[in-house]
C-alpha cells in the first residue's frame, strides 16, 4: 500500500497531540509505577497512558474503522485491515531518568506489515518519517532525507543495543559477544532512539531482543526507508520484536547473522 499524504498528516497530528500530553511531565517529579508488581523493573507513568489516551481518542473518532495496539490499553480490532501501533514512551527508563533517549512511536500497520513509521522525539523537537520507500528528520519547516552510511566490515561497525542484560536470554548474550567482539565499539542504552541514530548514519548496526510490536514496527519502515536493513537474527521478519538485527550496510547485516547464528 502506498501511503497517501493524508494518512502521513493525520500521523503527524497524532504525534503532535501526543507531544503535548508527554512534554509537561518530562524531568519532573512525577508517579513511576511497577507495572509487573514483581520481576525486572517495568515502569510506566502518566506520560506514557496521557499520551496513548490522546492518540487512540483521536483514532477512534476520525477513523473508526482502523485498528489501534498500543502498549498501555491493548487492542481494539481492526475492521478494514489497517492498525494503528502505538508506543508513546518508548524508553521508560531513559524519560524517568531525565536522559533524551526515548522517543513516541506510531506505526501505521496494513494486515500485520508497518507501511508507515514515525518515532517523534517531543523535547528535542525532531521528528523521523518513514513511508514510501523514504525517511527523513522534520525539525519545525527543516526537512532533511535520512541515509544510512556504508560499512563494509564489522570491524568498523559502531555497535548499539540497550541492555543485553536485561532483554538477552543467557544463550543470545553469548551470541551477541560474539558479534561485540568483532565491532569496532559498542554503546548500550538509547530504546528506539539509536534507530534514528543509525537511520542518520551514525550507527552501523543494532542487535535487540525480547521486544514487543509496538517497540519495532515504527522502526521498520524508519530504517528501510533510509536505505538500511532491519530482520530477525535469523534473517526473516522482525515484526514480533523477538529478535532484531537492523543495519546501514547490507554486507555488515550478512557478517553479523552469521555470527549470531554460529
Amino acid at each position: 500500500m502506498s501511503v497517501d499524504s493524508k494518512i502521513v498528516s493525520f500521523a503527524n497530528r497524532l504525534a503532535d497531540a501526543s507531544g503535548v500530553v508527554i512534554r509537561p511531565y518530562f524531568r519532573q517529579r512525577i508517579e513511576v509505577v511497577h507495572k509487573a508488581g514483581g520481576g525486572p523493573f517495568d515502569p510506566v507513568t502518566e506520560a506514557d497512558k496521557g499520551g496513548e489516551r490522546a492518540i487512540r481518542a483521536i483514532i477512534t473518532r476520525e477513523r473508526p474503522d482502523d485498528g489501534i495496539l498500543g502498549e498501555e490499553y491493548g487492542e481494539t480490532p481492526s475492521k478494514n485491515g489497517l492498525r494503528w501501533v502505538l508506543d508513546p514512551v518508548d524508553g521508560t527508563r531513559a524519560f524517568i531518568a531525565g536522559r533524551h533517549e526515548w522517543g513516541s512511536l506510531i506505526a501505521l500497520e496494513e494486515y500485520e506489515v508497518p507501511i508507515l513509521g514515525i518515532l517523534d522525539q517531543p523535547v528535542l523537537g525532531e521528528r523521523f518519517i518513514g513511508a514510501n520507500g523514504r525517511s527523513v528528520l522534520v525539525e519545525g519547516d527543516k526537512r532533511t532525507p535520512l541515509i544510512v552510511r556504508e560499512c563494509a566490515e564489522l570491524k568498523d561497525a559502531i555497535l548499539c543495543s540497550t541492555d543485553p542484560s536485561q532483554y538477552f536470554s543467557a544463550d543470545q548474550q553469548v551470541a551477541f559477544a560474539r558479534v561485540r567482539s568483532a565491532a569496532r565499539m559498542t554503546r548500550y542504552s538509547g530504546a528506539c532512539y539509536i534507530f534514528a541514530a543509525l537511520a542518520l548514519g551514525f550507527v552501523d548496526i543494532i542487535v535487540e531482543a525480547n521486544l514487543k510490536r509496538w517497540d519495532v514496527a515504527a522502526l521498520i519502515p524508519l530504517v528501510e526507508g533510509a536505505g538500511g536493513i532491519v530482520t530477525s537474527w535469523d534473517g526473516g521478519h522482525c515484526r514480533d520484536g523477538e529478535t532484531i538485527i537492523a543495519c546501514g550496510d547490507r554486507r555488515v547485516h550478512e557478517e553479523a547473522i552469521k555470527l549470531l547464528k554460529s
